[in-house]
């Protein structure tokens, strides 16, 4: 009954982690047309497409050690209800600023709800193994949901209105919080302490300019408040580990990263969120821009990368049990670095150019599944139980930076690769289909054609980056020390923490 009901709990806990993943990207799709309804102006845009991720990057390393606080299972149904409410608010937004602040709020709900699902997994499971596979499909519900997002909306947007994409969140909370206090266990620290209200504020601060400096190095016109919000967020971000490293009880545990597996881990989770991110960008503007498809097509076809993951993820524990893990998750990364190649190869048109693009797309992806599975089991696996909410923040809060960051530089990298092949002609290829159609057939065509064939370039470049990362991680988790707990973690019995 123990390990029914175990399962059954991570059966909920799959739907806030499901809906917090889509919830990042189904708004892609949705964007133009309630922009449209609500009258909505190109800053305004920005703020409803990037507030949500904005805050739970900014608010993830707050909840995780929140949880360890208040308890784990109380902050996920605080944040579940908070998430139904909310998402109710924003399918009935009436004006842009109401959407902005309701998508705000979510990210800070959202927030909750992955760190205290992944924590609350260490509990439910004591056993290795199927705390192992327990992961693995917690790591599968991330991708999944992140994947299917735009399919979803998509569909939903050929039938409703906008506010569909974001009342799918309703029922599913519902049922989480209906089933949550029968089925999960509750956890909290007894050594917690007070939380660092001060903390809080730095890391929010530090995290918030160090992301949206970040995503502004796309924007070539304003590299000076780029540059500007990079440097006082990493002055805040050094003042926060200032603190943390005085404090007794620390709003997150930065001794944690003494653990050198702990260490590297993470550092490969960031950068494979950065080749992922960056292939990703890619991929997408190339399916519609250079070979035509619609926005609703595109995320169709692109979807093999989320489900490449998924299949990698579920994979991931038969592998940890033939081998080590540090050699799963290496091998795992080789072949990423392969698919990454394989995006070398891809023409600007031909029978050959969507079939290798989604080939190469699912290869990648389909080799990072051991590093986000045994990958975040190695995390959460060595550290002592009382230090889960904290050591699952660092976490995500690494998925968030490596994402941002691939969108960025990679971006970056590819604009100036295009630039160059245009000879200072085109900004971006956008921009040349643009300029194409208000020229003559030939030259419009002429344009188009070039435009597209830098775009092809940056891509290239964009995949050879990109195996170079993941190659240079194998290598790096090869050269790790097996994880060991540095302080006994008897797991507490499940049974007895269901109060």
């Amino acid at each position: 009954m123990r390990v029914n009901r175990a399962w059954l709990g991570l059966v909920v806990l799959m739907l806030p982690t499901l809906l917090v993943a889509m919830d990042m990207t189904a708004l892609l799709l949705a964007l133009p047309r309630l922009s449209a309804d609500l009258g909505a102006t190109n800053v305004q845009q920005l703020w409803i497409s990037d507030s949500y991720g904005f805050m739970v990057a900014g608010m993830v390393i707050t909840m995780g050690t929140l949880g360890d606080r208040i308890g784990r299972r109380r902050l996920l149904m605080i944040g579940g209800a908070a998430f139904a409410v909310l998402s109710v608010v924003a399918a009935f937004a009436a004006d842009p600023l109401t959407l902005i602040v309701a998508r705000a709020l979510l990210g800070v709900a959202g927030a909750t709800l992955a760190p205290s699902t992944l924590a609350l997994i260490t509990n439910m499971f004591r056993d290795e193994r199927q705390r192992g596979q327990a992961i693995a499909i917690w790591a599968t519900c991330q991708f999944t949901g992140g994947a299917l997002g735009p399919v979803l909306a998509g569909f939903l947007l050929q039938h409703f209105w906008w506010g569909s994409v974001f009342l799918v969140a309703v029922p599913a909370m519902a049922l989480l919080l209906l089933a949550g206090p029968v089925l999960l266990p509750e956890y909290r620290s007894d050594r917690a302490g007070r939380l660092d209200l001060a903390g809080v504020g730095l890391s929010l601060v530090a995290v918030l300019l160090m992301v949206y400096g970040i995503k502004q190095l796309t924007v070539e016109s304003e590299p000076a408040r780029s540059a500007v919000a990079l440097v006082v967020g990493a002055a805040i971000g050094f003042l926060f580990v200032r603190r943390q490293l005085r404090l007794e009880t620390p709003l997150l545990d930065l001794r944690l990263l003494r653990n050198r597996p702990f260490t590297a881990v993470l550092v490969a989770l960031v950068f494979a969120g950065v080749a992922m991110a960056g292939t990703g960008l890619l991929v997408t503007q190339y399916l519609q821009s250079v070979l035509g498809h619609s926005p609703f097509a595109s995320a169709v076809l692109f979807a093999p990368m989320g489900l490449g993951v998924a299949v990698g993820t579920m994979a991931a524990p038969a592998l940890g049990r033939r081998m080590k893990q540090t050699t799963a998750i290496a091998g795992g990364l080789v072949g990423s670095a392969l698919g990454s190649l394989l995006l070398v190869g891809v023409g600007v048109g031909g029978a050959s150019a969507l079939p290798l693009v989604m080939i190469g797309i699912a290869v990648l992806a389909l080799g990072t599944g051991p590093l986000f599975a045994l990958g975040t089991g190695l995390v959460v696996g060595s550290v002592p139980p009382e230090r889960a909410g904290s050591a699952a923040s660092m976490s995500e809060t690494g998925n968030y930076f490596g994402g941002s960051l691939g969108f960025a530089l990679l971006g970056v990298v590819a604009a100036v690769v295009y630039r160059s092949r245009m000879d200072g002609t085109s900004d971006s290829l956008a921009g040349a289909v643009a300029a194409g159609e208000r020229l003559p057939a030939g030259q419009g065509t002429e344009l188009l054609h070039t435009a597209r064939e830098a775009f092809t370039v940056g891509l290239h470049v964009t995949g050879v980056v990109a195996a170079v990362i993941f190659a240079g991680l194998a290598v790096l988790i090869l050269t790790m020390r097996p994880a060991t707990r540095t302080t006994p973690a008897v797991l507490p019995d499940y049974e007895s923490t269901r109060s």
